[in-house]
């Protein structure tokens, strides 16, 4: 028998979806808060964040980009993104 594939609840309309890029990136987002390039490669194995982002959002789901500062491997300094869910304020 294959390998069972591992489910996600997509929690807007209550769906059963396979764990996919995208999947493990909302789940990422609401468990942390948000996810940068090196966390989604380092946790996920995604090396291709922006793209996983851009289908999100092409789906229908509220992210946010902040452009921060961080430090590289060789003591530059640099952009990089920080997507995180938009939050509703009342």
């Amino acid at each position: 028998m294959g390998k069972m594939k591992e489910l996600a609840i997509n929690e807007r309309n209550k769906t059963i979806m396979r764990e996919t890029n995208k999947t493990r990136v909302i789940k990422y987002i609401k468990k942390y808060g948000s996810i940068t390039p090196i966390q989604a490669i380092q946790d996920l194995g995604n090396t291709r964040l922006a793209a996983s982002v851009f289908e999100l959002k092409d789906l229908g789901w509220d992210i946010e980009t902040e452009m921060i500062k961080v430090q590289n491997r060789f003591g530059r300094t640099t952009n990089v993104a920080k997507y995180s869910l938009k939050t509703v304020e009342n």
